[in-house]
């Protein structure tokens, strides 16, 4: 049998082509093969996806692979260059576009070290192995036997963790301490005495013992002595590196600017995150317009019930017993109730709806104390797997319950469950578009989901309201604090102490937020910048339009390409009014 072709061998073929093979058909034969290669580099998204032949590796993270990486963006970009974008229909040439701005985001991304931190309380591979395994299938023998690939290898994917943290030090690019301070324990959350406990075999919670042959029997037998001999040891240097190496060494600052190369770094964070020219500046400038104009919507949600003081009124929702619950069963029951409200609502706003399910679940605990409140899973057709809303258990007394009919409006539906199935399910488009993410569109979507709920018969009481708003000026607080951190010298009690002014969120989450802006920089701007320019959109296609505005031929317009980057979604929204309006 033949050697596949490589990705260089693929490219080189294709550009000999020009002239002779019709440009449409080179550019779904780049396309084809490009996703092959982007599922060989990142096996787990592989995984994730459903994409069969990789589930038995993780993404290499030796210095020659990352090198040969960013070599394949420019072999890419050089192919798509021999391909004529004018002899394309309409559908092919943004197919083209988008093609095009991945590659040169991922060549961004690329102008510097990212790979030098591997790690961070947010994920890394003390979290994400888990998550992966977890979601793997344990059907049959071939199933399992890819498991246990998995943990096999896990010990050099940690070794190449560790390796390129060792290089991060020898550079100055570490993580700031104070960051820092979870990783041991959610390290250690993954190392158990009972190998069956273990959070990285919880796959096979679901294989019945006397149902399964003896043969799944013994892989599964086979899967708990490689995790007990060679995960473990591998798990514990990484935590000794980590604690004894690692934390000693991170830097004191937080802004990302006190890097090498920092601020040009960060400035290439804010672009990419928000897809727009925008400066930290500009972004902290909006913020405070937004900050302004959310506050005073707050102070009169908060008249309405009875207070005058902003202070006491969030310290009202934060120690106010009515609004938590006692039992972490009750908190998910609930949410389980707000998105089996909003599913039969859904019809009066999208006229296309996905066929995958969704479900309520609670985040691991081995990583819920520093997670964010809640977040969610995509699933996969292919793969048979739903999509998960994953809520939040811990530290009960920080999950309110008015935050809670805005969150799962945001997380579920008709937020990112909505969005991310409908690409998925995407027809007769390449693989690339149907699972890309951009976030200033896919979280801008969300946010702007989150205020879709009045509509549909939420937030019926001023808390519930008042938490709706809450979530609008957390996303715009993001707008001040993350230039402010990284940008503009902000210590991080600054930021807790400006989020804490401006939001009735308890003080844990408020913690965790920051921090999470602080590893992951400019990522948490593009939620209100994205959901400015959706406003923006509808908001001239309702003036345009009059009576013949239909909110759900709108919706479904702005859903129907999947991910892309604000500019081309204004051009392609303010295209359809037109169209509209003939």
């Amino acid at each position: 049998m033949d050697e596949p072709l490589s990705l260089p061998e693929h490219c080189d073929r294709l550009i000999e082509s020009q002239g002779r093979v019709p440009d449409a058909d080179r550019l779904n034969q780049l396309f084809s093969f490009s996703w092959e290669y982007k599922m060989s580099q990142n096996p787990e998204w592989a995984t994730q996806l459903g994409h069969p032949g990789y589930d038995g590796l993780w993404t290499d993270w030796s210095h020659d692979a990352v090198e040969e990486r960013r070599s394949a963006v420019d072999l890419q970009l050089k192919t798509l260059a021999s391909i004529s974008r004018n002899r394309l229909v309409p559908e092919d040439r943004l197919s083209y576009d988008l093609f095009r701005w991945t590659l040169e985001d991922e060549k961004g991304e690329y102008s510097f070290p990212r790979e030098l931190l591997p790690l961070t309380h947010m994920d890394g591979v003390q979290q994400d192995a888990a998550r992966i395994l977890a979601m793997m299938p344990v059907r049959t023998a071939e199933e399992i036997e890819n498991i246990i690939c998995r943990l096999h290898n896990l010990p050099a994917l940690i070794d190449q963790t560790i390796t390129l943290m060792q290089e991060g030090i020898r550079q100055r690019i570490t993580h700031p301490r104070v960051t820092m301070a979870e990783v041991p324990a959610q390290i250690r959350n993954q190392i158990v005495a009972r190998a069956s406990d273990a959070p990285m075999l919880a796959a096979f919670a679901g294989i019945s013992h006397e149902a399964a042959d003896a043969k799944m029997r013994a892989l599964v037998h086979d899967a708990e002595r490689v995790y007990t001999d060679k995960v473990v040891p591998g798990l514990t240097k990484l935590l000794s590196f980590v604690e004894r190496e690692y934390m000693p060494t991170c830097r004191e600052e937080i802004a990302w600017s006190e890097l090498p190369q920092g601020k040009e770094w960060y400035d290439w964070h804010v672009a990419r995150n928000t897809t727009t020219n925008m400066t930290p500046d500009e972004v902290f400038e909006v913020g405070q317009s937004e900050v302004a104009r959310i506050r005073a919507e707050m102070d009169r949600i908060m008249k309405q019930a009875g207070f005058s003081d902003f202070a006491k009124f969030c310290d009202y929702l934060r120690t106010e017993p009515k609004f938590y619950f006692n039992e972490p069963r009750d908190l998910l029951t609930t949410y389980r109730d707000i998105v089996k409200r909003v599913d039969p609502e859904l019809i009066r706003f999208f006229g296309l709806l996905p066929r995958l399910p969704y479900g309520v679940v609670p985040i691991p605990s081995y990583a819920e104390k520093s997670q964010t409140t809640a977040y969610y899973q995509p699933g996969s057709l292919k793969g048979g797997r739903p999509g998960y809303y994953y809520a939040n258990t811990y530290d009960l007394k920080s999950r309110p319950k008015w935050e809670m009919e805005a969150l799962s409006l945001h997380e579920a539906v008709p937020g990112h469950h909505l969005q991310i199935a409908l690409a998925q399910e995407m027809e007769n488009l390449p693989e690339f578009r149907k699972n890309l993410w951009i976030t200033a569109y896919g979280e801008g979507w969300a946010l702007y989901s989150e205020s879709l709920g009045e509509q549909m018969g939420f937030y019926q009481d001023p808390y519930s309201k008042f938490g709706q708003l809450s979530y609008e000026m957390w996303r715009a607080v993001r707008l001040v604090v993350d230039p402010g951190m990284h940008a503009k010298g902000w210590s991080r009690q600054q930021a807790i102490d400006f989020f804490a002014g401006n939001s009735g969120k308890p003080l844990h989450d408020i913690t965790v937020e920051i921090d999470r802006y602080i590893v992951w920089p400019g990522q948490a701007i593009s939620y209100k910048i994205g959901e400015l320019k959706i406003k923006q959109l509808r908001k001239l296609a309702e003036q345009k339009l009059g009576e013949r505005f239909d909110i759900r031929a709108f919706h479904d317009e702005l859903l129907a390409s999947g991910c892309i980057p604000l500019a081309m979604l204004e051009e392609r929204m303010k295209s359809w009014t037109d169209r509209m309006a003939e």
